[in-house]
């Protein structure tokens, strides 16, 4: 079975085969089909509603990170990994995760 690309969705029977098998893996089994929002954050940039209202068409907003800076990958609006862009096929943009972020919530 071939590797999906980045946040490529997947049928049900290749969703099935992923899935670890075992007593933990049916506790789990729950969780599977509930959707989630993934985000991917290439920068921020505050800016008064009055700047905002003067953008038009070809506008540049500067953003507060560099180039080839890792972007932010969120689920549901929770910093979860650090990733990089990159091209899935002619006209549409993935992201790779890097980096796994810790979070320091306790259980």
């Amino acid at each position: 079975m071939a590797e999906p690309g980045p946040f490529e969705t997947l049928s049900p029977a290749e969703a099935a085969a992923a899935r670890p098998a075992g007593p933990a893996a049916r506790d789990l089994e729950a969780v599977y089909d509930i959707p989630v929002q993934v985000s991917a954050v290439l920068g921020r940039a505050t800016m008064q509603v009055s700047q905002l209202l003067k953008l038009g068409r070809g506008a540049v907003v500067e953003l507060d990170r560099k180039l080839g800076e890792a972007v932010d990958i969120y689920v549901n609006n929770r910093l979860v990994a650090r990733g990089e862009v990159v091209m899935v096929d002619d006209n549409r943009l993935g992201v790779t995760m890097t980096e796994i972020v810790k979070s320091d919530r306790a259980g």
